[in-house]
């Protein structure tokens, strides 16, 4: 038809079908007729719009092909970034069992194997192998360094270094070895989601698996100060004072201006000195009591001793009373 001066073809029947759930848009333009089906050979809906415009509907083809490729540029981790917010918001609202739930659903969905990295549970497994070995190494290690001695103090002189000495000698200056475990692709991210299930787990009272979670997030990423201060809450709630001030120490380190962290330090370091000075006592307390009955065999006691300590040197010297009752 002509009408105000335009020429509208009219649409051919084979490649647009008018029904009645054909969308009318005024939005952009006076009115559009949208396809709402594709031509029975096969071809894309076709747009007639007034002003003699045409367009071409997407064919199914063509969306699948664009939702492939928005799948392709996700990252492998998305759905596990959108699980820890989830978390987030369910441990800012308090409700700690369903923020372990989705930091747990975030591990899970994580890629691992070759070209990612190992799990949480493979990085435990393997550093608990590590210590092992390391263990036996340490024995085996001392055990030629006793038979050495003993070789040495048989020996009318000291005997000409050989292999087997230099090889010990070697050992014994290598020390105890660190673990160094594999790196995992997303190791940063991944190091969150244990943090933060440490932080519900700690909150749920579970500290032994707190302190595991903070273990796998240390080892995903060494200077991760939040998991180190969780883990150093989770040691002191187990009064292992000793291993928390190092965490506190640690993060300290990582982190100078970090207010948290050095209260800690001050805090735990005074605990661990009382505990130490406690130690200290119970110990005396038993050598006394071993000395005292070895002595009592001859009649005496440690209290026949006095130990003076000589202000200038350190040492001590030690006198004998014969009567300490009456001293």
């Amino acid at each position: 038809k002509e009408r105000g001066g335009f020429f509208f073809p009219p649409p051919p029947p084979s490649q647009v079908i008018m029904t009645s759930k054909t969308k009318f848009d005024s939005e952009g333009f006076d009115l559009d007729a949208t396809a709402t089906s594709e031509t029975s050979n096969g071809g894309v809906g076709v747009i007639y719009e007034i002003g003699g415009g045409v367009s071409k509907e997407p064919s199914a083809e063509s969306r699948s092909f664009e939702a492939s490729e928005e799948k392709k540029d996700e990252s492998p981790i998305s759905e596990a970034e959108r699980l820890k917010e989830l978390g987030n918001n369910e441990f800012r609202s308090g409700n700690h069992l369903d923020a372990y739930d989705h930091y747990t659903e975030a591990i899970n969905v994580c890629p691992y194997g070759e070209g990612f990295g190992p799990t949480g549970m493979e990085l435990l497994k393997m550093r608990e192998e590590f210590d092992e070995q390391e263990r036996e190494r340490l024995i085996e290690v001392n055990r030629k360094q006793a038979e050495l001695r003993r070789t040495r103090q048989s020996a009318a002189s000291r005997p000409k270094r050989d292999e087997f000495e230099a090889e010990d000698d070697d050992d014994k200056n290598a020390g105890p070895a660190t673990f160094s475990p594999p790196r995992h692709l997303y190791g940063p991210k991944l190091a969150v989601y244990y943090a933060n299930r440490a932080a519900t787990l700690l909150h749920l009272g579970r500290y032994g698996e707190a302190i595991d979670d903070c273990d796998v997030s240390l080892m995903l990423n060494p200077t991760y100060v939040k998991a180190l201060l969780r883990r150093c809450t989770a040691y002191e709630r187990t009064e292992n004072t000793e291993d928390a001030l190092k965490d506190a120490k640690k993060a300290v380190e990582l982190e100078p201006g970090n207010s948290v962290a050095r209260k800690n330090v001050t805090r735990l370091q005074k605990l661990e000195d009382e505990r130490l000075e406690k130690l200290k006592e119970e110990t005396m307390g038993k050598l006394k009591d071993l000395g005292n009955s070895i002595l009592g065999n001859f009649g005496l006691s440690l209290d026949n001793f006095n130990a003076v300590q000589d202000p200038n040197t350190g040492g001590y010297s030690i006198s004998f009373n014969q009567n300490p009752q009456k001293k």
